[in-house]
């Protein structure tokens, strides 16, 4: 009687102690027990935890990592050739946008993520070079008791046609990369330009390296998305900028049945004929509207730790820019 008597009260006291514990923690202190019967683990909470999508398919966080790295291994060699087909050569203007927006000074230090065909990389590159020779002409006309021998000299003595700008282009995908540096020989970029094999989850740079941080039709593919964007902030150099093309949610209801017409019945099948993939553009179509709307990436580039944060809609709101700076 008294050994049944000790059990309830012990029981008892523990029931107590659970209740407390769990409405009333210590501070400091992390309760390991579920919030359920004793014992019992909430698998289907683990299981949404790791979960995600892949285009409107439900996949694991992995799995999506993997599927991702092969559309783009298989679209890498003919991505440009797509984009302007699917765009029919906006993308083209969106990203000279994007540029502009940026208005990079010589002396710029540039990281383009998820930029392996290197599009936005040269452009910079053309716009600095071109920013750096225009302040030359503006300096040697302010001199006008120049020599044509000495004007020639200053040419001829200038090193670096970028005034010390650079840009790192980082991208996970090796044939992406591959495809970039092609392109780069065939245009005659050299100097000012690195390729590095990185993730934009877990950059392989240090802190407040960079002065831009670009990311174009790039961010929708991240798994994390608010991971992506904090290792942003973190390579960016106080006072440096964030700024994302992607595409976006449009504004416009007749536009917005157009283009989803257009999106899901012609993107595939131009997608099979001139790639030789439909799955892949299918995914591609479907993953820009599992995208958050303008707003909402807004507030979650503002959650990563930017500040001064602003968005502009292009075409209707087919794409937008965002932009964001490291106070």
């Amino acid at each position: 009687m008294a050994t049944h008597r000790s059990c309830a009260l012990w029981s008892y006291c523990g029931l107590r102690w659970l209740r407390v514990m769990r409405c009333c923690p210590f501070p400091g202190f992390r309760s390991s027990w579920p919030r359920g019967p004793l014992g019992v683990r909430h698998l289907s909470q683990e299981k949404q935890a790791t979960e995600t999508h892949f285009g409107f398919e439900t996949v694991s966080e992995e799995e999506k990592g993997d599927k991702v790295y092969h559309v783009f291994e298989s679209v890498a060699k003919k991505y440009d050739v797509m984009n302007d087909m699917m765009s029919l050569g906006i993308h083209r203007i969106w990203k000279d946008m994007l540029v502009w927006k940026m208005h990079p000074f010589p002396g710029t230090q540039l990281l383009d993520v998820a930029g392996g065909t290197g599009d936005i990389a040269f452009r910079f590159l053309n716009y600095v070079e071109a920013q750096h020779k225009g302040k030359l002409k503006r300096q040697l006309r302010a001199q006008q008791n120049l020599s044509w021998e000495e004007i020639a000299r200053k040419y001829q003595n200038e090193e670096d046609p970028l005034g010390s700008s650079r840009v790192v282009v980082c991208d996970i995908n090796k044939e992406m990369l591959k495809v970039g540096k092609q392109k780069a020989r065939a245009q005659g970029h050299k100097a000012g330009l690195a390729w590095v094999l990185g993730d934009a989850e877990e950059l392989p740079f240090d802190d407040d390296k960079f002065d831009v941080y670009t990311i174009a039709f790039g961010i929708r593919n991240v798994t994390h998305i608010n991971q992506a964007l904090q290792e942003a902030h973190r390579v960016l150099k106080p006072g440096g900028r964030f700024l994302c093309l992607e595409f976006s949610q449009v504004n416009n209801p007749l536009v917005s049945r157009l283009y989803d017409l257009y999106s899901f019945q012609v993107i595939p099948v131009l997608g099979e004929v001139i790639a030789g993939d439909w799955k892949s553009y299918q995914y591609l179509v479907e993953s820009i509207r599992q995208f958050p709307s303008q707003e909402e990436f807004k507030e979650m580039i503002q959650d990563a730790g930017f500040e001064k944060v602003t968005y502009e809609s292009l075409t209707s709101g087919i794409v937008a820019i965002h932009s964001g700076f490291k106070l």
